[in-house]
């Protein structure tokens, strides 16, 4: 039997090819993918050769060891059924859909430790959100909001999206996000922003503080979040954080540097950087949370969200090609892309 896998071959250059796929042994079995989701983050970052040479791709995540070399297997929200299931598995797994943090393939051999059942109140469509759910769930941890504070959020791709919908059930004063494409901001609307601006504009970072009310020397934002993946935002997520604000650095910048003045309101009021990423758990919420339980709460999140309508393309998985030049040349007519394998 032959599995169709996509492979990152250099800079934009994508390939998908016919390999062997192995029955399953022992404690595995053997999953049909249904639908995997493209991330436009860091996939985009692999995919123009952004992507740091050498670094690790994901040491916790067994489908994705290795470092970002070329040629490169990627990808980490895949749907599928189980079809068949080796000796040692028990029984009940065979005809699962199933979840899995794992690159763009047809077919796949997994463990069950690798695998999470779909819950019978998730679609397909719902649950190929899963991993950027927890990933907002994660920002949202990492930023602790708190009542009426008031929230700005830089780049509404999938992430960002998702990180509002959750920002947005919280008693906040104001919610502001940020995107350069209509379309994001829009949809940004749509799940709560109470105003959603163009940080390209020529005075977005004033229009953004003039929405922003405080008392104090340096006011602004309580807290802010940068997601949109672009480094300059970053200075513009300073620049509307008020005094003692928390600035959650969501995005992964690659091999792009940051230029970022530090002079100005960021010496005098106190902001903090926190860095947040999936991974792993903060210390500090280690004593009670598990990543089980984080993923307890994004399947939560998910059957009262029901992002499947932020599904915007979906191309079969021999159209890859279209698929990544589409989020590289085009990304404001894109929100999430799929791929499919029927």
């Amino acid at each position: 039997m032959n599995r169709l896998a996509l492979y990152f071959l250099g800079p934009r250059q994508v390939s998908v090819r016919e390999e062997p796929l192995s029955p399953p042994v022992p404690g595995q079995v053997q999953v049909q993918t249904i639908l995997s989701a493209v991330s436009p983050g860091t996939e985009l970052l692999i995919y123009r050769g952004q992507a740091p040479i050498g670094q690790p791709v994901d040491e916790a995540i067994a489908a994705l060891l290795g470092t970002f070399d070329f040629p490169l297997k990627y990808g980490y929200s895949v749907v599928g059924r189980v079809i068949a299931i080796g000796s040692e598995v028990d029984a009940s797994w065979e005809g699962k859909l199933v979840f899995a943090l794992h690159p763009h393939e047809s077919h796949f051999t997994a463990s069950p430790a690798e695998l999470m059942p779909l819950p019978d109140n998730i679609t397909v469509e719902d649950a190929v959100f899963l991993a950027n759910m927890e990933t907002a769930i994660n920002f949202v941890m990492d930023g602790r909001p708190l009542m009426g504070e008031q929230v700005t959020v830089f780049g509404q791709g999938i992430v960002g999206l998702l990180t509002v919908a959750l920002l947005a059930q919280f008693p906040l004063a104001s919610l502001i996000t940020l995107d350069c494409h209509p379309l994001r901001r829009h949809t940004s609307l749509g799940l709560g922003a109470h105003a959603s601006l163009d940080p390209m504009a020529p005075d977005a970072v004033g229009q953004t503080r003039s929405l922003l009310q405080g008392a104090c020397p340096y006011p602004g934002a309580d807290l802010t979040y940068e997601l949109s993946g672009a480094p300059a935002a970053l200075d513009q997520a300073i620049a509307v954080t008020g005094f003692n604000g928390r600035v959650v650095l969501g995005s992964w910048y690659g091999q792009k540097r940051v230029d970022l003045d530090l002079g100005g309101r960021f010496h005098r009021s106190r902001i903090h950087l926190i860095s947040s990423q999936v991974s792993t758990l903060a210390p500090e919420f280690t004593g009670c949370w598990s990543k089980a339980r984080r993923f307890q709460v994004a399947w939560q999140m998910l059957h009262k969200v029901k992002p499947s309508h932020c599904i915007s393309h979906r191309f079969p998985i021999t159209q890859a090609r279209e698929a990544y030049r589409l989020l590289d040349e085009s990304p404001g007519e894109a929100i999430q892309v799929v791929l499919t394998y029927g």
